[in-house]
């Protein structure tokens, strides 16, 4: 059975909400204790755990755990040992404390969640589309200053809202870095919702309402599954690696109007785990490292969640009914037990 730690844990002993025994057969690759998962707070992410998860428990026998937290704490928490496998590593986004992790062996990437996941600035269709668009000539992040008023934020009239990510997140960082590069916090406040579903909120019901809304969002997600096709991702200077990655190393101090931005880059989402648990559990790396999906396949267990009032667990149970993929990453008497244990969820 799942059990769900405190976010504190992350430092301290473990304290679990709920706790049991995993029911599977299996031996857990010899471990003799759970397998901790990083909860990072995204649904894609919890999505994967739960697919990950289901595995583990049903196939290998394993009791597997979930430490909840945000992006650079949990990866801090892999890097000491607290955490055995990230499902979801974002690495254009946490690039200098990533690479440092790998360099000095703390950290090691297994394989790959999903090769197609995309971050980019928004504005709806009906500000820039159409006879009647306020705003025909919004195209690029360069435009925006001109068009600041109609983004009013409400607590600083004076300037527009830019709607960034999620608070303590690594894309907040960079985005933060980027508004600045932009010179755009002149015009612009930088607003960081402290919560995932706060950002959904705040933009699912712009559009629903036909209101202006200038903002940062990634997929795979339900939001961009949903309002997708309502949207327009705004140009950026075109990515450059360098620029890119020298972007990422500085500090947000450090970042003055002019130094170069670019886009973000098309992402191959990473799993990694702890070195240490690397070697202690390799048949369950050898799991991982053959586990894959796309962003599409993501997006609709994500819409079903959403649609469904699912957990995340709930859709990786239904997602694993109906799509046989994951039974190419283990072999067959692992397929078997996860097979029969889906029969009966």
């Amino acid at each position: 059975m799942r059990r769900i730690l405190l976010a504190a844990a992350v430092a301290a002993a473990p304290m679990a909400l709920t706790a049991g025994t995993a029911q599977a057969q299996g031996a857990c690759d010899g471990l003799d204790r759970s397998v901790v998962l990083a909860g990072l707070d995204w649904d894609s992410n919890a999505f994967h755990n739960g697919v990950a998860g289901f595995i583990l428990e049903n196939g290998y026998g394993c009791e597997v755990e979930e430490i909840p937290g945000s992006t650079i704490p949990l990866l801090n928490g892999m890097i000491r040992g607290d955490i055995d496998i990230t499902m979801e590593v974002w690495v254009p986004n946490v690039r200098d404390a990533y690479e440092k992790a790998v360099a000095d062996g703390d950290i090691t990437g297994v394989g790959i969640s999903y090769p197609d996941a995309t971050q980019a600035w928004y504005v709806p269709k009906y500000l820039v589309e159409g006879a009647d668009a306020p705003a025909p000539d919004l195209k690029s992040v360069s435009d925006l200053p001109k068009y600041a008023e109609l983004f009013e934020d409400p607590e600083e009239p004076e300037k527009g809202r830019f709607y960034n990510c999620i608070l303590g997140w690594g894309c907040e960082v960079m985005n933060t870095k980027k508004l600045t590069a932009y010179g755009l916090l002149d015009t612009y406040t930088n607003f960081r919702p402290g919560t995932g579903g706060a950002l959904a909120a705040a933009i699912e019901s712009s559009i629903l309402r036909k209101r202006p809304i200038v903002f940062y969002y990634w997929g795979p997600t339900w939001v961009l599954g949903k309002v997708g096709d309502q949207i327009v991702r705004l140009e950026e200077p075109a990515y450059n690696e360098e620029a890119f990655a020298a972007l990422s190393a500085m500090s947000p101090e450090d970042v003055t109007p002019g130094t170069p931005a670019t886009e973000w880059p098309d992402t191959e989402v990473t799993i990694a785990v702890n070195t240490e648990f690397k070697g202690e559990a390799p048949t369950i790396v050898e799991f991982l490292t053959s586990y894959g999906t796309v962003a599409a396949e993501i997006s609709k267990a994500l819409a079903y969640m959403q649609d469904e009032s699912a957990t995340a667990q709930e859709a990786a149970v239904w997602w694993m009914q109906n799509n046989e993929t994951w039974k190419e990453w283990v072999p067959a008497d692992v397929a078997e037990r996860v097979s029969a244990a889906l029969a009966n969820a």
